[in-house]
């Protein structure tokens, strides 16, 4: 039975990836071993972020953070330089880095990696 949910993204350059989620999301790995960062979160749940020359290729969301208040976290990581995403397609509109729909409200932003990171507020 699956029990847990363990993301792992991929870095062309740890170095850079471990600065990027220093700087603009203040989190620092737990571990660190040749190739690979581990971060653990205080709810419990951890990713790791891998070197591998594959990174950035991804065209779609590839970890999201739940909040409680979307707009204050959204502030919060553009006061530390993030850079949400706009999109006007079928399906999907942001209006100031926003999409809303009968979920709730859903941010998205790349990371120094290219990798989709969303940030949502369920209704």
């Amino acid at each position: 039975m699956l029990k847990e949910i363990h993301t792992v993204l991929p870095a062309a350059d740890l170095t850079r990836a471990r600065a990027f989620y220093h700087d603009r999301l203040d989190l620092d790995p737990d571990e660190i071993h040749e190739g690979m960062l581990t971060y653990r979160l205080s709810s419990g749940a951890t990713f790791d972020i891998y070197e591998t020359e594959n990174a950035g290729s991804a065209k779609n969301t590839q970890m999201c953070w739940v909040t409680d208040d979307l707009d204050t976290e959204m502030t919060r990581l553009r006061d530390h330089g993030v850079v949400f995403e706009e999109y006007d397609v079928p399906g999907l509109k942001t209006v100031n880095g926003v999409a809303t729909d009968d979920m709730g409200r859903t941010a998205w932003f790349r990371d120094s990696e290219g990798n989709f990171i969303c940030v949502a507020q369920y209704a």
